[in-house]
């Protein structure tokens, strides 16, 4: 199968210069384009976060990919490198069609891959380099580095929501169910579960916990 991915970065952007230059270049190739993947989302966010990843994850070794240029994968180049590294993994063939790559399963792809990992790995050594470089000049200037006491965090929603969370629970929803209720992790629910009593015991209490208990016993 031969898949075509579009992807812009506002929904006032138009996939079709995209479409049409994919259609050109597989016509040039005899290729047949299967299905076309089409989605709006900056190329910052993470391929596990787009139709891109759940794409990968379908395709099939001897699946074919093409994409107008390599930035339409991602933005960064860690990310464009964990992608072609799936795809090579997969056996999946990616075509950009205006730099002309092909990434597949040849020595020259490999070598490719190769040279985009290097520029990747230099430029997280930079970012990191940079980083570092610019903590110890505030704390030079005497800048406090970290999070301020008593700052805004995630504890503070489940805080200021803390009835709300143990009517939940009284009611039968799950830990799952608070966490996605509130867009907070389950390490942050133990911590504010360890810090208010009721809540523990309304946990305690859910049917799920009380099930099991059942099974243990």
């Amino acid at each position: 199968m031969t898949i075509g991915y579009l992807r812009v970065s506002t929904g006032k952007q138009h996939p079709a210069n995209q479409k049409d230059e994919i259609e050109r270049f597989a016509a040039q190739k005899n290729i047949t384009v299967n299905r076309w993947v089409v989605e709006v989302a900056s190329g910052s966010k993470s391929e596990k976060d787009r139709k891109l990843g759940r794409l990968l994850k379908t395709m099939q070794p001897g699946d074919t990919l093409i994409v107008t240029e390599i930035s339409r994968l991602s933005r960064t180049l860690t990310e464009i490198m964990s992608i072609m590294g799936k795809c090579l993994e997969k056996g999946i063939l990616l075509y950009t069609t205006k730099e002309g790559y092909t990434f597949d399963n040849t020595i020259n792809s490999k070598v490719l891959c190769f040279a985009f990992g290097l520029v990747a790995e230099i430029e997280r050594n930079l970012i990191s380099m940079r980083t570092k470089e610019a903590l110890a000049m505030r704390k030079a200037e005497g800048v406090k580095l970290g999070r301020r006491h008593g700052s805004y965090t995630k504890m503070n929603v489940l805080k200021e929501n803390i009835a709300h969370v143990v009517s939940m629970l009284n009611q039968g929803s799950t830990i799952a169910d608070v966490c996605r209720k509130f867009h907070v992790s389950r390490e942050t629910f133990s911590r504010f579960r360890a810090s208010f009593s009721e809540v523990d015991a309304a946990v305690s209490f859910t049917p799920y916990y009380q099930y099991k208990k059942k099974k243990k016993l």
